[in-house]
């Protein structure tokens, strides 16, 4: 299928047209956005607007504003705010009970990407993600598929071939995969290639897991991570290159 186009027309300056999503039956899909930020908001809005099979139906700043739409949406785009895992999943468990969820977040904190899709999200997609992702999100769950974006399918790999990633410490999905790498002996620099992530974020990922372990060193992170379960000591015996 093709992507939702953010190209704009050189006579309006608006965004060019889109290829449809090639509505199932002449049907034409409902669209909700809610996102606590209005900027973001808009951006989704100026996004999905130029393609005739979607209507958008509502775009609010938070899930309890869609009692106020008549018929409820086939489609829910839900970017997740701030708060608890348990908070997050219950958000996304009360839209999947109604629509399909379209679930943006920075995925690095809780809920992991499973946490959410058990929630019922149909598509994740991270905000560091192509401005095209959520179109292409859109598409493949108005079809009736499942959709992960391209950043985040190595977490989501990671996620479904390890032990669940949410953690009893409180460290988060991101928090747990880069712990596993700073006990196997790679260093910050390395780590953050791996996961596709900058040094800056690993360094504020490895100050907080020190911070929720009470570790102050690399030994002690590594004696926790094999206790925790994240590393086994034969693993450990293969240090990075």
């Amino acid at each position: 299928m093709g992507q939702l186009s953010t190209v704009r027309s050189e006579k309006t300056g608006q965004p060019a047209a889109a290829d449809p999503l090639g509505p199932v039956n002449g049907h034409t899909f409902t669209v909700a956005i809610v996102d606590d930020q209005p900027v973001r908001r808009a951006g989704i809005e100026w996004l999905l607007a130029p393609d005739p099979t979607l209507s958008i139906v509502a775009s609010v700043s938070r899930v309890d504003d869609l009692s106020t739409v008549h018929a409820r949406p086939d489609l829910v785009v839900l970017d997740l705010p701030a708060g608890t895992r348990d908070e997050a999943v219950a958000l996304i468990a009360r839209v999947a009970a109604q629509s399909r969820p379209i679930v943006i977040s920075a995925w690095d904190t809780a809920p992991s990407l499973l946490s959410a899709v058990r929630a019922g999200a149909c598509a994740c997609v991270s905000r560091q993600a192509d401005r095209s992702a959520v179109g292409t999100a859109i598409r493949a769950v108005a079809d009736g598929g499942f959709y992960v974006c391209h950043r985040l399918r190595q977490q989501f790999h990671h996620e479904l071939t390890n032990q669940p990633l949410d953690d009893s410490t409180g460290l988060a999905p991101r928090e747990v995969e880069t712990l596993r790498w700073i006990a196997q002996g790679f260093t910050q620099a390395q780590i953050a290639r791996r996961m596709g992530l900058s040094q800056a974020t690993i360094n504020t990922y490895a100050k907080r897991i020190r911070t929720k372990l009470g570790a102050t060193n690399k030994a002690e992170l590594t004696r926790l991570a094999i206790q925790l379960g994240h590393l086994t000591s034969d693993r450990h015996a293969s240090t990075a290159a």
